[in-house]
């Protein structure tokens, strides 16, 4: 009797699907499926009971509407009747009287208006009988398709318990085609979207939503249009159906707690509680009267602007006028012209249950999403599940994905942003370091010609100067004059010779060299007070490296001296090595002074200092940067000079690589010409 061959009822606008989880955690029977992020109605779960489509503020999720269907019936040469649940007044509060709805939908094309309370009456009859007899076993209610789909696909071994009786939907259709004709085309007008797939005894099913749209489309409105008396047969009792308890009320009967053989509850939560315990036996004695929506008043293809109190008020007062106006004896009088029809119903399984993965297999899983232990499962329901288990079932069962951890993925997401944080330091410090390379670049070009330029002259002055001071005595009056010429052309020597160390024009000799024991040598050079401290670590398992010795000498010297000079007032000077298999770290720190900020990009710079005058030259640090460049190596330097951001000081570390052979073949190759071409630059002067 079902519709399952029909086109899917509820689907995904994928486009606007915002990946927010919430259809999941609404969804009653989880038929959501998340793929790449996408959320995705799985037509067999599905029970089209439109939770998701109510819950979605995006409006991703959305029903099938059959407007275009109704509207060619409506032209057809067809009687066509219109079958109107009973909720129509908690939708259309616009209406000053109910009659009002009977006249507009025959403006729109219907020939006969019918009353499905008439159908809710009858089968409240067939309720009374099934109650009557005796029965070891309780029975569920089958008039709500969305509560049969759910126990026909997920919890089949319950289909036997299903009340074999139709729905007032499906008893009101049968009644209009013994009143009218089998010939005749019905149509559902309610709230629910499930009706759409509940039974092939019906032609077509509109939700109050689209029979608004039709109303719109038509311009058609209750303003100008007189009241009209719906069609034969004419409803009881049967109009307060929509409300919880209304079969019961239909019946003629209260929930009264001294008589406990019927259950009664509502909601998406409440009905599979329900289901499972009455599955478990605490009710399998019970009558369960179950509706998936807060009562058909709260049905999905209803309008959601409504307040659900204020909907069942005006069903009440309805049901209340209804009685009033009722011709008791008329309608006795159709009842018993239709109490022999046959109003059962079959029901049948539709298995859709998922296999329960292996507890090794749940394990792993929960693993896999950051589980690791009991006090990890916040059950917190962000993805969707009410517990991580059940959301590890699910991605192993392939409805969802690790990413739906919402506290997996933030902690993950903080270790990226971490790991982002690392990665943008690198890349600041290898962006200055550029920035100090293209810079240095063309100083350096300078500093090499101007070093190659100056060393002719300044050989022939130290030559010459010597001649003279060999010829002259110490008693002479020019021989101080003399010495101070040879002295200062010494000084110059030194200083064209750090232009060159700085232009990288020099060679280096490499040799394997212990750095732990180099480093911790290079501190006896340093003259340091009392109120300073060294620290020497190293955390290098292999301490071997090939370098210049005396030029990396120089090197450690000048910065360990450059530290101890920042430490005016004392402090602590830190030396570790650490390293990897192909580069040693070496890290020199002072708890100094610090190097301004405005200064930290030119104290690379040639003959730049912050000393006083004949303090120093400014080629200490150029010098130390042209040494490490030869040796292949990196120079990055920290440095921070605002006690408040902070303890103040500067480390310098040393990136060298362990063994550079390309290095060591080209120093050899050019190691006799370099000499030659020196050689021969002086004999020429």
């Amino acid at each position: 009797m079902t519709r399952d061959s029909r086109n899917i009822l509820v689907y995904t606008v994928k486009d606007r699907c915002r990946v927010c989880y919430t259809c999941v955690r609404e969804c009653p029977v989880k038929a959501i499926k998340i793929m790449n992020g996408q959320a995705e109605v799985i037509p067999e779960r599905c029970i089209a009971c439109g939770n998701c489509v109510n819950v979605c503020s995006q409006g991703a999720k959305a029903f099938l509407h059959s407007c275009h269907q109704v509207e060619n019936l409506l032209v057809s040469n067809q009687q066509v009747v219109a079958l109107l649940a009973p909720s129509f007044p908690a939708e259309f509060t616009e209406l000053e009287n109910p009659k009002h709805m009977v006249t507009m939908l025959k403006s729109l094309g219907f020939d006969k208006v019918v009353e499905v309370s008439f159908g809710a009456d009858m089968v409240a009859r067939e309720y009374e009988k099934l109650q009557s007899k005796p029965s070891k076993t309780g029975f569920i209610s089958s008039d709500c398709p969305a509560v049969v789909a759910c126990i026909e696909r997920h919890y089949p071994n319950l289909t036997d318990h299903l009340a074999p009786i139709a729905s007032p939907m499906v008893a009101i259709a049968r009644i209009a085609k013994k009143e009218y004709g089998e010939d005749i085309k019905t149509i559902f007008i309610g709230p629910c979207i499930a009706k759409k797939g509940e039974s092939d005894e019906i032609d077509e099913a509109i939700t109050f939503t689209e029979l608004r749209k039709l109303f719109h489309e038509n311009s058609i409105q209750h303003t100008n249009l007189k009241p009209t008396d719906f069609d034969p047969p004419l409803a009881g009792k049967g109009a307060s159906f929509p409300v919880s308890h209304g079969l019961l009320s239909t019946m003629g009967k209260t929930a009264d707690m001294a008589c406990n053989d019927v259950v009664v509850t509502d909601g998406k939560r409440n009905f599979i509680s329900a289901i499972k315990e009455f599955e478990n036996g605490n009710l399998s004695h019970n009558h369960l009267e179950l509706l998936c929506c807060e009562g058909c008043i709260s049905g999905p293809g209803m309008s959601n602007n409504g307040n659900r109190f204020h909907r069942r008020n005006l069903i009440s007062n309805y049901v209340h006028n209804k009685l009033d106006e009722l011709n008791t004896d008329a309608w006795s009088e159709q009842v018993a012209n239709y109490k022999e029809m046959d109003f059962s119903q079959e029901f049948s399984p539709a298995v859709q249950q998922l296999s329960l993965p292996s507890e090794e297999d749940i394990r792993e899983k929960l693993l896999s999403i950051g589980k690791l232990h009991p006090g990890d499962h916040l059950n917190c329901g962000a993805c969707g599940y009410d517990s991580c288990r059940e959301h590890a079932i699910a991605i192993l069962n392939g409805l969802a994905e690790n990413e739906m951890c919402l506290p997996d993925t933030i902690e993950k997401m903080h270790g990226m942003i971490e790991d982002l944080n690392i990665s943008n330091e690198k890349l600041a410090n290898t962006r200055q370091a550029l920035q100090h390379s293209e810079k240095l670049a063309s100083m350096g070009q300078l500093s090499a010609g101007i070093a190659h330029e100056l060393n002719n002259p300044l050989g022939v002055i130290t030559m010459y100067s010597n001649i003279l001071k060999e010829e002259s005595s110490e008693t002479d009056t020019f021989y101080q004059d003399l010495n101070l010429i040879t002295e200062q052309a010494n000084r110059c020597k030194e200083i064209v010779a750090g232009l060159l160390n700085f232009a990288r024009q020099n060679q280096v000799k490499l040799e394997v060299t212990h750095m732990t024991d180099f480093c911790e040598h290079s501190l006896q050079s340093i003259i340091k007070p009392d109120n300073i401290r060294l620290h020497f670590s190293s955390n290098l398992e292999n301490h071997e490296a090939m370098i210049d010795r005396d030029q990396m000498m120089q090197v450690l010297t000048n910065l360990e001296k450059n530290a101890v000079e920042a430490m005016v007032d004392g402090g602590d000077l830190n030396i570790q090595l650490d390293g990897n298999p192909e580069e040693i770290h070496i890290r020199i720190s002072d708890t100094g002074t610090g190097i301004a900020k405005e200064n930290l990009d030119k104290i690379f710079t040639p003959f730049f200092t912050t000393k006083a005058i004949g303090k120093g030259t400014g080629m200490g640090l150029p010098l130390v940067y042209g040494i490490v460049k030869m040796h292949k190596g990196q120079l990055q330097v920290v440095s921070n000079t605002d006690a408040s951001a902070g303890p103040t000081g500067t480390t310098f570390t040393l990136v060298l690589p362990r063994v550079n052979t390309q290095l060591a073949e080209k120093n050899s190759n050019h190691t006799t010409q370099s000499i030659h071409t020196d050689t021969i630059t002086i004999n020429k002067t």
